[in-house]
């Protein structure tokens, strides 16, 4: 069977305090602007970033969101993960960003790293060394 689906295109998440979030995911996290627009319609902003691999995120701020209701384990997304290189390099620079990550892991069924951290929202977000190997 050919696959209609070549993976994703982009990750929408809505965020209670929009300068704070756009400076997160752009000044810390190094995402590009692609395009801000802002909904007075709405009262919302939209904010299209997109990452060197060329994989994008839209961030939505609305009056009034309801927060999260369980960490991580309610229905629906689960958490976001990025890739990087090097993980304890990335863990280095998150904490000199004042962002608390919990210890770095190994996957029990890939031999991979990974760690967690979370968002200006409390969202979950994962690091994940695609370069390290099973067993290595």
């Amino acid at each position: 069977m050919i696959s209609l689906f070549t993976g994703f295109h982009h990750i929408a998440i809505i965020v209670s305090d929009y300068e704070k979030s756009k400076y997160f995911y752009t000044q810390i996290l190094g995402a590009e602007v692609i395009e801000e627009t802002y909904r007075a319609s709405r009262h919302s902003y939209k904010l299209d970033l997109k990452f060197a691999d060329g994989s994008q995120i839209e961030l939505f701020s609305f009056p009034s969101s309801p927060s999260r209701l369980t960490m991580p384990e309610a229905c629906g997304l689960r958490h976001l993960a990025f890739k990087v290189k090097d993980i304890e390099e990335a863990v280095q620079y998150l904490k000199t960003q004042q962002i608390e990550c919990e210890d770095i892991r190994i996957d029990e069924l890939t031999g991979k790293k990974f760690t967690f951290f979370k968002d200006p929202d409390n969202l979950p977000l994962e690091l994940y060394e695609f370069n390290s190997f099973k067993g290595g």
